[in-house]
């Protein structure tokens, strides 16, 4: 895997630092990172994954573009609503970078799709909206040793955690969880979200998907930071491997 000139060039600032240099950079570019969703947080992830050089990005994604969408999603103006968010998302990874190649599923990841759909992904990034679709998800992540950088936000809030089950020492989503358990869950449509709070847990989960690749500093997996952006508080929570865990404990099928 080699860098041409545009590319030494646009990622100059990347390969300079010591963390990256050029073979982090080429690791980058062989790598395929799977976006699960193109909205508030998948939109600045896409922008900033794109950005980094990322070989190949996969994007899964049922819905259109809507003018309310517009406020915090930033791949997108006002020229792409009605067209499918995955069809835009691609439009604007072109024009964000052309080295990067794209595949977009017009579909809604399920427990029957997620192993196919997942397949040969490096990192997958979960930026979706509802409880259904993450622990689908989540369990086909770890049945394939696949890095899960999971990301929520609401109103002014938001958390972000990496998952890496398979290890003996680190938990998975559902150790955190449980067993399917049954949420009543309000949609930024119900509740609200200040654009920006999707913009910083994005960005997040594009950092977390590129240390998966390129490892710097601390595993994150094991830790989940939750973000109070109407007060600008921090919190970063350990998260044990859950012993009892019918997905990755000592029981667990498989």
């Amino acid at each position: 895997m080699t860098l041409e000139a545009d590319e030494r060039a646009r990622y100059a600032r990347q390969i300079i630092l010591k963390e990256i240099g050029g073979a982090g950079q080429r690791r980058l570019k062989a790598a395929r990172v799977t976006m699960i969703g193109a909205g508030g947080i998948g939109s600045p992830a896409i922008a900033y994954l794109a950005a980094a050089g990322i070989g190949h990005l996969v994007v899964i994604e049922d819905d259109v573009v809507e003018t309310s969408n517009l406020h915090r999603q930033i791949l997108f103006d006002a020229s792409v609503a009605g067209l499918p968010k995955g069809d835009a998302a691609a439009r604007a990874i072109d024009r964000i970078n052309p080295h990067v190649g794209v595949s977009v599923h017009r579909t809604r990841i399920d427990p029957a799709n997620a192993a196919a759909l997942l397949a040969h992904s490096d990192v997958v990034i979960d930026g979706s909206d509802n409880f259904a679709t993450r622990l689908a998800v989540a369990d086909a992540a770890l049945a394939l040793h696949i890095p899960l950088v999971s990301a929520a936000v609401g109103q002014f809030e938001g958390q972000i955690a990496v998952y890496r089950g398979w290890k003996a020492d680190r938990p998975c989503y559902r150790c955190l969880v449980g067993d399917s358990p049954d949420r009543n869950e309000a949609s930024c449509a119900e509740q609200g979200v200040l654009g920006p709070v999707t913009g910083i847990l994005g960005s997040m989960a594009a950092l977390e998907a590129i240390r998966a690749i390129v490892p710097f500093g601390d595993e994150p997996a094991g830790r989940l930071v939750i973000l109070d952006l109407l007060d600008l508080r921090f919190r970063s929570v350990r998260l044990p491997k859950d012993p009892a865990c019918p997905a990755c404990g000592p029981t667990a099928a498989g």
